[in-house]
């Protein structure tokens, strides 16, 4: 190992002393430390918050996110980070849930969609919230709410969205690879135990038959009357004028507008402005939730892991050859 690496690897040490060292006596101003000590020493994620508008404390205006593919990929943690981390959003709304000072939400969506039950999750949540603390929602739209994107957008109060936003999408998909064609070409034989007929059906070993495409498209038609319940709900739309659009069909702002699924066209700006304007918040405090783990801290997980960790290379083989994704139904536009 050269100087300048071994320069580099003392900074490092260095740095994780002192993250270390300010993280401890942080915690031992926020809490009892000897009651506290696990929640101390572990790394799960708390919900913290940044004021982005100062304002009156007692009536606040919490702006949350969804930024990515709606999937419980796992929390973000000191050393790695995700693009939307599931769980921790959900601690941001059961926080809303029970911090009486939030008069108000604003939620930004920037997102295809992803799995039924992660979208579900977060409708279930909105709905407690509107229903037990009686608070407005608006969603601005980012330049993609589609699929689950707008089944959680649904039950907002007043949903904003760009005249270029991709939204709609309202339907279900399953999708697998059937790559039974290509092994019998390259020689792969596959060789399969199972205790009943279908035990390995949309596998992708084999094609699937008549009998088994029945089965999964009736799992994705029940799935897509929840859907269009949602919708009928959140939007006060009749049944008829819901599945008018809802032929798995992307939308743009302006045709969403005229479709009854968005309200106004304009941007996360406006959609504030509306909602300070609507409910007298004008004087309200703007704030959002972040992790527990700052830029910092993540920076520093970063140099280390470079140091200590495989490399680029080796994490890529180590993901391909342990991940195995079996196909699943989505509320998902876009992607595979």
């Amino acid at each position: 190992m050269n100087m300048k690496r071994w320069l580099a690897l003392g900074a490092a040490v260095v740095l994780l002393v002192f993250s270390i060292g300010l993280n401890t006596v942080m915690a031992l101003f926020k809490t009892d430390f000897f009651s506290n000590f696990d929640s101390l020493m572990s790394t799960e994620q708390e919900v913290s918050e940044i004021v982005l508008e100062p304002g009156d404390f007692n009536k606040r205006i919490a702006l949350l996110s969804v930024d990515g593919t709606i999937q419980d990929v796992g929390s973000s943690t000191p050393w790695t980070t995700v693009e939307y981390d599931h769980q921790n959003f959900l601690a941001q709304l059961e926080a809303i849930l029970n911090d009486d000072s939030v008069q108000a939400v604003v939620l930004a969506v920037d997102s295809p969609g992803g799995g039924v039950i992660e979208s579900a999750e977060i409708h279930k949540k909105l709905l407690e919230i509107k229903e037990k603390r009686e608070i407005p929602i608006y969603v601005s739209m980012g330049s993609m709410a589609a699929s689950g994107g707008y089944y959680i957008s649904a039950p907002a109060d007043k949903i904003y969205a760009h005249r270029e936003t991709l939204t709609g999408s309202i339907g279900v998909i399953m999708q697998s690879y059937n790559f039974s064609e290509l092994a019998d070409k390259v020689g792969i034989k596959f060789e399969t135990i199972k205790s009943g007929a279908h035990k390995d059906m949309f596998g992708g070993t084999r094609p699937t038959t008549e009998e088994e495409k029945a089965m999964l498209q009736e799992m994705i038609n029940d799935s897509y009357e929840v859907f269009v319940d949602v919708v009928e709900q959140g939007r006060g739309m009749t049944e008829a004028q819901v599945k008018k659009v809802a032929d798995g069909r992307v939308l743009g702002g302006s045709q969403a507008l005229k479709a009854g699924l968005v309200d106004e066209l304009g941007g996360l700006e406006d959609a504030i402005a509306s909602l300070r304007a609507d409910y007298g918040l004008e004087d309200a405090e703007l704030f959002e939730y972040e992790t527990g783990f700052g830029d910092f801290t993540s920076l520093l997980g970063m140099k280390i892991s470079s140091f200590f960790g495989p490399s680029p290379e080796e994490r890529m083989l180590t993901k391909l050859m342990s991940s195995y994704d079996a196909p699943r139904m989505m509320y998902l536009y876009g992607e595979f």
